[in-house]
């Protein structure tokens, strides 16, 4: 360009205005043209799992409109260079307006305004598309408002109202590209721009409790359309921006470049086969591999797996979403699982079957599970983790639910993936009670709209299809258990006595660490689990002073590394009978594969109780294991409500079963146990499960299923102020709502800890590293040495000066005293040993 160039006299060799969409580093240019087709055609791919392929494509044509303007181009080409400083007069600072030009009010204006002219279904589908474009950098906006000043306003309108010289829509339409508008006018004057959605919306309506589009149930799921749509748009657009950027790393992507399931098949099927029967156990685990493949064959929906802990599940179920999935042609197979210790377990299991020598590492399983960085993978894992671009992936229930409910748009750009997939739901029963009706919802959506089918695995099923139907209940078919004998499964199964020891004023901690010596000298071995790490370490010093018998704790203070290490010497112990004690929080009750003679289980929700008989004489080596189930007399669960209440609903269980113990079918874990259990627990928490939201987190008290449905209390508001209902047809709150949402109520954040030689390196390494949080290889592994705390000690810890970040502004934590991290205990507020700098 010369002296005198401007924006507007860029041109090609042909003499066309050029409009630029991004710029690479070495200055070539994509073109707004080209990134709006290409934005287009993935899109329309991504949404034509819904039928909605047309949808797609348009708010893919138009989601960058804005960028047309004259204010953006001389912004984007100031920023890039390719306007000079010191040359160009059209030259801007870029620090003062980045994030500042609007450009995507002007594409979700002109499909408003276009669409809403057909009536009222016009006016319905140019909200959703446009709901879509408006909401492409932020997250999904607000229709009405739920901030405390401003309740009930109709945010929506007021974005579609914005004024020209703010949204530049006349501007851009002015000088936007002819093929772009003209194929996006094309798009919305056919008749399936709105006959596709209506179709949507009616068939939502037509299987929900209430035949009525503005009921509770059918408008969170039309949300979740909404939901569903967005996400296609901002996969897209992320993917053609990156590619763009970095064709490098393009390459990398697998775009659905998946082994055939025949293959994966074939190498389950040979490891399968080499599986020899040791214990009188695996005969039964091979009978409820067996029902899984015939399952297999039924037609997509959703489906219970239930089965006794040891029962096999890990395998039995991937057998079974595999062959499903290679019957129904479905995309890949999710395997959701709450606890990053489980997945670490489970999938290094899977990936030795399915990634075996010869196969490109991370070719078959993506791990996708964080909180160090939010993507501290490969550079490979992390582009696919971006989109979960494999055939099988194990994610944990917060990514999961954040992926359905949370804020911005890095969770929600995965949700199309959900669509022609396999869901497995390992341990459903940790589902948080809070989001059971959401989630509900959402399972119904993804089986009845989406095509996926769903498997609810645990030993102990919660009543997620007993549950109010008005506000969301999973709906089972008659045929839904994947066991066919449930009954005859669990007494088959039946290795452990539970013994209800529960007493008059509780046990004494000295108490529960003689019971647990005299019971390892007998059974050979024993695990006592409480509820809280106080607990845990009384128990584990009483038992060191008692007792010559090797005692190990473990819990979530001590990062996984150092549980691997711990639960790896046990195992060894257990393997060659020799006395051990183990004393854990419950963080060993859930799919961790140990095998002891005895367990002592402080009470708990009688699923917990469940869980934790689950590790005693797991692989059925002794007639019958004892579980004892004590009641401590010094345990504090004030700061726990979800223990203390199924703490309170278990005793009413295994009180009423000492009346009559043939009504239990004589197990206090059994299913008809469970089952009342739950009912006593859930309808205990019934107020619970919609997600209450305090006024002091959205200015007003509510709950996050009103908030992305009917919005009743902003809608009310309106009409109090306005005289009038909102004229929208959508009147969610959907950022508030995600703002809101939390998939564990306390946040917590990782601190790498310095465990072991490896553990120091880490942090050494990371110290000295020139861009800490790009070290993504380094980042996955230093998850092994991560301790995860809450808020209120992670403060703590920082005002004494014990955490520190990698390096300013990567929010990568550290523990800088190596004392604060004991060899028995992990992390602690007190010192343990001798002061050791890290930094170096």
């Amino acid at each position: 360009m010369d002296s005198n160039s401007s924006f507007t006299d860029t041109t090609v060799s042909d003499g066309k205005l050029v409009f630029v969409a991004h710029v690479r580093k070495n200055s070539s240019v994509q073109t707004l043209e080209a990134h709006l087709q290409g934005v287009s055609a993935l899109a329309s791919i991504f949404a034509s799992k819904l039928s909605l392929a047309s949808q797609g494509e348009l708010i893919g044509l138009l989601h960058d409109l804005g960028k047309y303007s004259r204010d953006f181009q001389t912004y984007i080409q100031s920023a890039t260079g390719l306007l000079d400083q010191d040359t160009d007069e059209g030259f801007v600072d870029t620090a003062q307006l980045k994030g500042k030009i609007d450009h995507s009010t002007a594409g979700a204006q002109f499909i408003w305004r276009e669409l809403s002219k057909h009536g009222q279904l016009g006016q319905i589908v140019g909200q959703i598309l446009s709901l879509c474009i408006a909401s492409h950098h932020s997250g999904l906006i607000d229709c009405l408002s739920c901030d405390t000043d401003s309740l009930g306003e109709d945010l929506f309108s007021k974005r579609m109202n914005k004024v020209d010289d703010r949204s530049h829509a006349a501007e851009v339409l002015g000088k936007a590209d002819d093929r772009i508008l003209a194929r996006a006018r094309d798009l919305m004057n056919q008749p399936e721009i709105l006959h596709d959605l209506q179709a949507a919306l009616a068939k939502i309506v037509r299987v929900a409790p209430v035949k009525n589009d503005k009921d509770a149930v059918s408008q969170q799921q039309i949300g979740l359309l909404v939901r569903f749509l967005f996400s296609c748009l901002i996969d897209a657009d992320r993917i053609d921006t990156a590619d763009f950027e970095s064709p490098q790393q393009a390459k990398l992507r697998m775009r659905g470049r998946y082994a055939e399931w025949e293959t994966l098949i074939g190498r389950l099927e040979n490891h399968l086969d080499t599986l020899e029967p040791k214990h009188p156990i695996d005969h039964l685990r091979q009978d409820i591999s067996r029902h899984c493949l015939d399952g297999a064959s039924r037609d997509k929906g959703i489906y219970t797996l239930t089965v006794p802990t040891g029962g096999g599940k890990t395998l039995a179920s991937l057998r079974f979403a595999l062959h499903h999935a290679k019957k129904h042609t479905m995309d890949r197979v999710i395997y959701v699982i709450p606890f990053t210790s489980i997945i670490d377990q489970n999938a290094d299991v899977v990936r030795g079957i399915l990634e075996p020598a010869g196969t490109e590492p991370g070719s078959v399983l993506l791990e996708h599970h964080s909180n160090l960085t939010p993507e501290a993978q490969t550079w490979r894992g992390k582009i696919l983790s971006e989109n979960w671009d494999a055939p099988v992936i194990y994610t944990t229930s917060v990514q999961f639910l954040e992926t359905l409910f949370g804020a911005g748009t890095r969770g929600a750009r995965r949700m199309h993936q959900l669509a022609n997939a396999v869901l497995i739901f390992d341990e459903i029963q940790t589902l948080p009670v809070n989001c059971v009706h959401l989630f509900n919802n959402a399972i119904n959506f993804l089986a009845e709209h989406c095509g996926s089918t769903i498997v609810l695995c645990t030993a102990t099923q919660p009543l997620l299809d007993k549950v109010d139907a008005k506000k969301g209940a999973i709906r089972l078919q008659d045929n839904s258990e994947l066991m066919p004998d449930r009954k005859q499964l669990f007494d088959d199964l039946k290795r452990v006595e539970v013994k209800n020891r529960r007493k008059p004023g509780g046990w004494t901690m000295d108490e529960i660490a003689v019971l647990a010596e005299d019971e390892a000298r007998s059974a050979g071995s024993c695990l006592v689990i409480v509820n809280t790490k106080k607990s845990a370490q009384t128990i584990y010093r009483l038992c060191k002073e008692q007792t010559v018998i090797p005692a190990y704790h473990l819990s979530t203070s001590m990062c996984p590394a150092h549980r691997k290490a711990i639960l790896a010497e046990v195992r060894e112990r257990l393997a060659k009978q020799e006395p051990t004690l183990c004393i854990s929080t419950q963080l060993i009750e859930a799919g961790v594969d140990v095998d002891f003679g005895a367990v002592i289980r402080f009470t708990a929700g009688l699923d917990s109780i469940a869980q934790a008989a689950g590790r005693c004489n797991r692989n059925g080596r002794h007639d019958m294991g004892t579980v004892h189930v004590v009641n401590a007399q010094d345990e504090n669960l004030s700061r726990l409500p979800d223990i203390e209440i199924g703490q309170t609903k278990a005793e009413r269980v295994l009180d009423d079963y000492e009346a009559d113990p043939a009504k239990y079918g004589n197990n206090r874990i059994g299913l008809e146990s469970m089952n009342w259990y739950y009912q006593n627990y859930f309808f205990a928490r019934a107020g619970d499960m919609d997600y209450p939201v305090s006024a002091n987190v959205i200015g007003h008290d509510d709950t996050l299923l009103n908030l992305l449905s009917v919005n009743s209390q902003a809608a009310s508001e309106h009409g109090r102020v306005r005289k009038t209902a909102p004229s929208i047809y959508l009147r969610q709150s959907f950022m508030a709502a995600a703002k809101a949402f939390k998939s564990i109520d306390a946040p917590t954040r990782g601190i790498i800890v310095p465990y072991s030689d490896a553990g120091k390196k880490i942090i050494a390494t990371l110290c000295a590293a020139y861009l800490p949080d790009k070290e993504f290889d380094l980042l996955r592994r230093a998850q092994q040495f991560t301790v995860n705390v809450f808020p209120n000690i992670l403060e703590r810890l920082m005002k004494a000066n014990l955490v520190q970040e990698i390096q300013e502004g990567t929010g990568i934590l550290f523990l800088v005293d190596k004392r604060y991290y004991s060899a028995e205990f992990g992390l602690s507020e007190n010192p343990e040993g001798k002061m050791e700098d890290l930094h170096g």
